[in-house]
């Protein structure tokens, strides 16, 4: 840097922020304003804080140009280099103790243990190695498996704790389609990013087992998996509808597709019909339900699970279509329902805009209208078809249905809210008893039908939709000798069911809401499926597994090819081959594997990554399962959990795994926000309106209100320069769009990893959202420095610490002994129930009591720090080899709580003066009258009573009470 610094400001407030971060700052400066007009007269305060990059100062200038005073804040500049001091030296020890992990491969699990020992398998969730690297969100839920992984290592368990990636994705293809770098490329740096940065905040992942799925050894193995279910009729293809986007003349995921349009380009999408590979899931759909009651899940979870199989009992009813003179054809529409007792409240039936049959019942008429709405339904998503809140739409079929148990005509409709992929595509529609149809019949102005009596409902006002269970009523028919009136709905369900069987008229049936998974992506970037197709019939032939892996050609060219054709279209030396045992012209399979696919298993092949003869080895799985602890997110709750079940199922049928579950306990960790934002909001004037007037806010300008211009006043957050002026907190999630991004790498240069670590854990309960607030972390970081110096000293005259310690080898004191097991029971229990911020309370309490004992024996110290070392590892290394040894503490015995020092063996004793009770002190139990006398004595409220004063007599009872009789002619009482 320049002897003379020259910094310009604009008219508000501003930090240079970290501009001079990494180098010393000299001379002198001069603040200008954008004319670069210099301040006149400028006046300085500081107020210093010690950083990670430099020592710093912020400066309030103050000074005028022109009429308008200005302010700045501006890193401190000095006349001479400053030199970097930091409260404890986090920056020399946790390089220095993650080379030695690494070197040693500290964490590395044999591939031979010892299986008489206990093991302990926790897992983090694959995490995807996207281009923008970590946030502070992401290391919440690797810390708590790390702390449970050094806990149990400790505790003698073997410990299967690794790490790899769910690699394959859309984000680094579509970044191949813009730049033509190819994925791989794209995915190799990813990785190295994100393993560099778990790697810097000190995880003892085995590395040793680390894995990718977009590695042929690995998706081999994957492709395996897929041929299991092939063989078994698991895996098929069928017609299902997709997102086609014209425009660019590709398949898109749902999640490229916003508001009908794609992401890209904003361009419209229509929902088109493909032939697409399928997993039969529904096949195991009764297992999947049943077993999770035997899971340690939280009960959220599994009632997702629930909801999302959506098993329910019913009857699937025959109507049949009549022709323009309301006779029966010889097509039959078949709804599935679960309330066969509102059967005779049906008075029309809705068909979804792609069910087979509506091309053969629509008549001429309509055939224009409906053929319209199949246009405008199909730029829908599933999601925004089914939306509740949404605006009904529907269009008449011009044709009728007969109702089976009356023989009423009921007119078919076409509406986008049934979906053809659910149940049969169509419904009975009963607008008396279902909010949805009620709405639809309104709108479209068809008879509602009563046939259900809500007992509870006594009012005689007019009838409103009533869905619930009840007392059927106007119910009966000559016609079909079907009667259910005042029957209760379940007796009428009952009877209708068996009256529908034995006229042929339908079937009791079971329905799950699950569909099968499609099983295909029209993209580059995945798993080849290892199909075969022929040329000449189009019969489908699996690739021979020892073939395996098939693996991706190289290409070019990642962009759509414009006909719906996937990219590996254009690998036309790959794609054309023969059948080898016919030796028939055939074509690989040009879609991929979704990226569910690979994330579905890995928690296998950790256990033997690197076999090649098998997908793991049966004594190594039948030892490591079932994964004992899966920490991830709750966005995973239903579809990878239920995916990885489902083909955890199929393993367990076909003699792969040995139990019927993957994963025994699952933890969902809560979301870190980024930090609070205010909201304000301002009038087409440039004045601020408050967020409680009454004027419309959706009006106004939102703008954002920087935190050092807001106060709180009494419940709420007001502008500080207008305190009428009230603003809206709120902490979103941490997104690149929002600018609320906090990057991991920031707070380990400024506080160390060991600091990041702790706060982390120590925001609040682990499974609850929390704030983030940069701040906050300085608490933590004070806690650390304090336990630095508690074992190492004080620092010397130049900042530095000495080598050696202040540790004794004094025997411990009864309190110390105390002192300490108490804490090894707190964090014992609270890392176990992995409430991981209490832990941390309790080695607060613990150095907070130490600081005050006159020496900190080794005996006491030793295992303070074994405590420590799960949430703090770098710093409990250091202190451990400080302390002589030679060895890393990471199979050290996790100190045990002695029982005998948890017993409350002391009571407190009231304490009176002349009969008056003056105080309390606490004894032990069995405290001798001397003592209790001594101790009332040195006491400080009591001490001032006695002090000076002659004493008659004592009045001493063990345990109840001391009672001091003051004279002038005893003895004086000293209370030194």
């Amino acid at each position: 840097m320049s002897s003379h610094q020259i910094l310009q400001f604009r008219s508000d407030p501003f930090v240079l922020s970290h501009c001079f971060r990494h180098r010393p700052l000299t001379g002198s400066i001069t603040l200008q304003s954008p004319h670069k007009q210099p301040f006149s007269g400028p006046q300085f305060r500081c107020r210093r804080s010690y950083h990670a990059g430099v020592r710093s100062s912020t400066i309030k200038a103050q000074g005028t140009n022109g009429n308008r005073k200005k302010e700045a804040l501006v890193l401190e500049t000095e006349t001479k280099s400053i030199e970097l001091k930091r409260v404890y030296p986090f920056h020399e020890i946790e390089p220095k103790w993650q080379r030695y992990w690494e070197d040693n491969r500290t964490f590395r699990t044999p591939d031979d243990v010892d299986t008489k020992k206990p093991k302990f398998y926790v897992l983090d969730m694959f995490p995807y190695p996207s281009g923008a690297g970590l946030h502070v969100g992401h290391p919440l839920g690797y810390t708590a498996t790390d702390i449970l992984a050094r806990l149990r290592r400790m505790q003698g368990y073997n410990v299967l704790h690794p790490m790899g990636w769910d690699a394959f994705g859309l984000p680094a293809e579509q970044y191949a389609i813009e730049t033509g770098t190819h994925p791989k490329a794209t995915t190799l740096k990813n990785i190295d990013r994100f393993r560099l940065q778990l790697k810097s905040l000190g995880f003892s992942y085995d590395w040793d087992r680390e894995l990718s799925t977009t590695e042929p050894d690995y998706y081999k193995w994957t492709q395996w998996i897929f041929l299991q279910l092939y063989k078994r009729g698991l895996a098929y293809q069928a017609e299902v509808p997709v997102n086609w986007c014209p425009a660019l003349g590709t398949v898109l995921a749902n999640e490229e597709v916003v508001d009908g349009v794609s992401e890209r380009g904003g361009h419209p999408v229509i929902r088109k019909p493909m032939r697409q590979w399928m997993l039969k899931i529904t096949a195991y759909a009764d297992r999947l339900l049943e077993d999770l009651d035997e899971l340690e899940w939280p009960e959220s979870i599994k009632e997702m699970q629930r909801n999302w199989i959506g098993r329910s009992e019913g009857a699937e009813l025959n109507f049949s279509i009549l022709d323009g003179e309301g006779r029966k054809t010889d097509k039959e529409i078949t709804v599935y329902t679960t309330r066969p007792d509102t059967l005779f409240g049906a008075t029309y039936m809705v068909v979804a805009p792609e069910h087979h049959l509506l091309s053969h019942f629509v008549t001429s008429e309509q055939k224009q209208q409906v053929e319209e709405y199949q246009d405008f339904a199909s730029r829908k998503s599933d999601l925004e078809r089914t939306e509740l809140q949404k605006e009904k739409t529907g269009v008449f079929s011009g044709c009728y249905a007969k109702n089976p148990v009356n023989g009423d005509a009921i007119p078919i409709w076409v509406a986008d809210y049934v979906l053809a992929s659910y149940g049969t595509g169509a419904i009975m529609a009963v607008p008396a008893h279902d909010t949805r149809d009620n709405e639809f019949a309104l709108k479209y102005n068809i008879p509602i039908k009563w046939v259900v009596k809500n007992e509870a409902n006594t009012s005689d006002d007019a009838k409103q939709v009533y869905p619930g269970l009840g007392i059927v009523e106007n119910s009966s028919s000559l016609e079909t000798g079907l009667d259910i009136n005042q029957l209760s709905s379940k007796e009428a369900t009952l009877k209708v069911i068996e009256w529908a069987e034995r006229t042929g008229n339908g079937k009791k049936k079971i329905n799950y809401k699950l569909r099968d998974w499609l099983f295909a992506r029209q993209r580059y970037w995945g798993e080849p499926i290892p199909i075969l197709i022929l040329d000449e019939s189009g019969e489908t032939f699996a690739v021979s597994e020892s073939e395996l892996p098939l693996t991706l050609p190289e290409l070019n060219d990642f962009t759509p090819t414009g006909t719906g054709e996937p990219p590996l279209s254009k690998a036309v030396s790959w794609v054309n081959t023969v059948n080898p045992t016919t030796g028939k012209a055939a074509k690989r399979e040009t879609s991929t594997m979704p990226q569910w696919a690979g994330s579905c298993w890995y928690y296998l092949r950790f256990m033997d990554p690197k076999n090649p003869e098998a997908l793991v080895d049966k004594e190594k799985e039948k030892y490591w399962s079932p994964v004992d602890v899966y920490v991830g997110g709750a966005e995973h709750a239903v579809l990878h959990l239920l995916y990885s079940r489902f083909w955890h199922k199929v393993l367990y049928d076909i003699g792969v795994v040995s139990t019927k579950e993957p994963f025994k306990c699952v933890i969902n960790q809560g979301i870190i926000l980024g930090e609070v934002q205010y909201t304000a909001w301002k009038d087409q004037e440039g004045n601020y309106v408050s967020a409680d007037t009454e004027e419309r806010l959706s009006e106004h300008q939102q703008v954002t209100v920087p935190e050092e211009r807001v106060m709180k006043s009494g419940d709420y957050f007001v502008l500080k320069e207008d305190p009428s002026i009230r603003l809206i907190p709120r902490a979103y999630k941490m997104s690149k769009s929002r600018g609320n991004v906090v990057n991991p790498d920031d707070v380990v240069l400024e506080y160390g990893a060991d600091s990041l670590r702790l706060y982390e854990m120590f925001m609040g309960p682990f499974r609850d959202s929390k704030t983030w607030n940069t701040s906050g972390i300085e608490g933590v970081h004070r806690f650390l420095a304090r336990t630095w110096r508690l074992v190492i000293g004080l620092p010397q005259s130049d900042g530095s610490f000495k080598d050696g310690t202040v540790v004794t080898d004094d025997e411990p004191t009864l309190e110390q002994l105390r002192t300490l097991h108490k804490c090894i029971a707190k964090v014992t229990e609270e890392i176990e129930s992995t409430r991981f911020n209490t832990g941390i309370s309790g080695m607060m309490e613990f150095v907070n009591a130490a600081y005050k004992w006159n020496n900190q024996p080794k005996g006491i110290i030793e295992p303070f720090i074994l405590l420590l070392s799960p949430y703090a590892p770098h710093m409990a290394e250091e202190l451990w080899s400080r302390l002589g040894h030679p060895n890393s503490l990471a199979y050290e015995c996790f100190p045990k709580a002695n029982p005998d020092y948890l017993k409350n063996t002391t009571i407190v004793l009231p304490v009176q003066i002349n009969g008056k009770t003056r105080g309390t002190i606490e004894v032990e139990e069995g405290c001798s009258e001397d003592d209790a006398f001594v101790l009332a004595s040195q006491d400080e409220k009591l001490g001032k009573y006695l002090d000076g004063q002659l004493i008659k007599k004592r009045i001493y009872v063990p345990g109840k009470i001391l009672n001091v009789i003051l004279d002038r002619t005893n003895v004086k009482v000293t209370t030194k």
